[in-house]
């Protein structure tokens, strides 16, 4: 398993935006889709998006889609989640995860094998 660590939470006003980095270590981050999930508080942790291994390719939820971009670096080993137009709703603990399956990007969490320890978005109205 990959090791990955978040940064660049914090804490905004609605309408604001926010980079969410995430850092692998151990393995390339090049041999897995890249995937990002939240998990408000008192609620299941949900996908946001994920990118495929060549980077050509991403999904996104519905309530993400057009206001989120995700992003990979392998050179640097890295995944980035470019958040803007937030929203109170975004608030949560957000979680860079990776699937070493091949085949199409996976929106389902229990397919990710690798986490990191998460990073705290809170958007206030």
């Amino acid at each position: 398993q990959v090791r990955l660590m978040e940064s660049g939470g914090g804490s905004v006003q609605a309408g604001g935006s926010l980079r969410l980095s995430c850092a692998a270590f151990g393995r390339s981050l090049s041999l897995y889709v890249a995937g990002w999930f939240r998990q408000a508080s008192g609620k299941e942790r949900e996908f946001v998006a994920a990118i495929s291994r060549s980077g050509s390719s991403t999904v996104y939820a519905d309530s993400v889609k057009g206001r989120f971009t995700i992003s990979r670096d392998d050179a640097k080993n890295m995944a980035y989640l470019q958040m803007g137009s937030l929203k109170p709703e975004d608030t949560a603990v957000h979680y860079c995860a990776a699937d070493p399956r091949l085949g199409r990007i996976s929106n389902l969490k229990y397919e990710y094998d690798s986490w990191g320890q998460g990073t705290q978005v809170t958007v206030s109205s």
